[in-house]
């Protein structure tokens, strides 16, 4: 697309009030009402007009986005930002454009509307990762707007399938485009630098590794029957066994570098002794942010998915479970054997998708950037580095040697269970919230 300004989605459902809203607000809007949703497995619905949307929004900015789509409709957008020092290493500022579907029925608004209501931008992807989308844009759009240039040379990437793995997204890219990353060795992505309360203090949350990925398959084989018959070799039975178990196992506290260094900062701000206090009493303290962090202390093993029979009086000789596993990083096999133990030897366990845990340094020139960032918005707020319980596109880049971090920047008020917004119901970020992003993640720029 050659356009230099923007398109608009093909759609307006006529919710918003008749305000004006700020850019990066307006932006995150319309991106939400392209349905981009990401069933998993190869089904999807395609990110190619919002990766047109994006092309045209770079290009208004004196850029040259390039457009990649390995399979119909699967796009990624990536373009080059020059920097003033180019001694310095380039950084990958990347996000996705596929969302996680999101079921119309259960929800107070349209999923896809980007509804305005309530101080608040609605909808799938407002805050995974839609906002974070919109704050990319805008934060370049003031500083090469005004004229200048970011510190160091940037790599804005926009990529499809994240929701899936990066399949044909970030993954593709690195495997089949390696050159498009030439020079940068640091990323920053989603879920982090959103703001939690730790004792009355607000304080902000810099996501510097992510737990390991492990989806499964779990496949019980039994004898085919009628319904009325006595039969023990049953694989719903068998697969019924052997996923709840599964998913009833209390997995160990583990603590990896990042987490200690977070419960120890937790509880320096509580004025208590983290050898006194138990890892999960402090992961409570951070309020609703416990919903990620309780889950980075040990391996995590959930039940997602169960298809067997086809007829009420037929007994199949197949029943299937899906199950997400996020392990530490590192214990990929040990958890693996463990689960295989649990299952028993009857469930064949098939691999769907795996990939690495990662642990970036909580400490040097990008950290102290980001607590610059921070305090120029927020004075004194203290910065903690925190495990991601879930993965991002810096897995994929990682393979490039490129550390990823989280720090999609957002002032939240309190009361708001940030974490339960992620693949939840009435998914919402506050429009305030996206001009603090968008005015810290401008000064990160300028200055890293």
């Amino acid at each position: 697309m050659s356009e230099t300004s923007a398109p608009t989605p093909a759609h307006d459902p006529g919710h918003d009030p008749d305000v004006e809203l700020e850019a990066t607000a307006a932006i995150a809007r319309d991106l939400i009402r392209f349905d981009t949703s990401n069933y998993g497995e190869g089904k999807a619905k395609g990110e190619r007009e919002a990766a047109e949307y994006v092309e045209a929004h770079l290009r208004a900015l004196g850029l040259e986005p390039q457009l990649f789509e390995p399979e119909p409709r699967r796009t990624s957008v990536v373009a080059r930002v020059p920097g003033r020092n180019p001694d310095k290493p380039a950084l990958v500022l990347h996000g996705h454009l596929d969302v996680v579907p999101a079921d119309a029925r259960n929800w107070s608004v349209d999923p896809f509307a980007g509804e305005i209501r309530d101080g608040m931008l609605w909808g799938r992807g407002a805050v995974d990762m839609k906002d974070m989308d919109a704050m990319m844009l805008t934060a370049l759009g003031d500083i090469l707007g005004s004229g200048r240039l970011p510190e160091r040379e940037i790599v804005v990437a926009y990529f499809a399938d994240e929701e899936a793995g990066g399949g044909v997204g970030a993954s593709r890219l690195v495997d089949d485009h390696p050159e498009l990353f030439a020079g940068a060795t640091e990323a920053i992505s989603e879920v982090g630098g959103y703001s939690i309360t730790v004792g009355g203090t607000r304080a902000y949350l810099l996501q510097t590794g992510e737990k390991s990925l492990l989806w499964v398959r779990l496949i019980a084989r039994g004898r085919a029957a009628h319904g009325s018959r006595l039969i023990r070799d049953n694989a719903i039975t068998k697969l019924a066994g052997a996923i709840a178990r599964i998913g009833a196992t209390e997995w160990p506290v583990r603590l990896t570098d990042t987490t200690r260094e977070l419960l120890g900062e937790v509880a320096n701000v509580l004025g208590v002794d983290p050898e006194q206090v138990s890892p999960d009493e402090l992961a409570l303290a951070t309020g609703s942010a416990s919903g990620f962090i309780t889950a980075t202390l040990r391996t995590t093993s959930n039940p997602t998915g169960l298809e067997a029979g086809y007829k009420h009086n037929v007994i199949p000789d197949r029943a299937e479970a899906l199950v997400d596993i996020r392990t530490l990083p590192g214990e990929e096999e040990q958890v693996l054997a463990e689960i295989a133990r649990i299952a028993g030897d009857d469930i064949e366990i098939q691999i769907v998708h795996r990939d690495v845990g990662l642990e970036s340094p909580t400490s040097g020139a990008l950290v102290d950037a980001v607590h610059r960032a921070i305090h120029a918005h927020d004075p004194g707020a203290p910065v903690f580095p925190y495990l991601l319980s879930g993965g991002t596109d810096n897995k994929s880049l990682s393979r490039l040697g490129i550390s990823g971090y989280g720090f999609a920047p957002l002032r939240l008020p309190d009361g708001l269970d940030f974490p339960a917004m992620f693949h939840g119901v009435d998914e919402r970020v506050p429009l305030d919230a996206l001009v603090f992003g968008r005015q810290v993640l401008r000064d990160l720029l300028l200055d890293y």
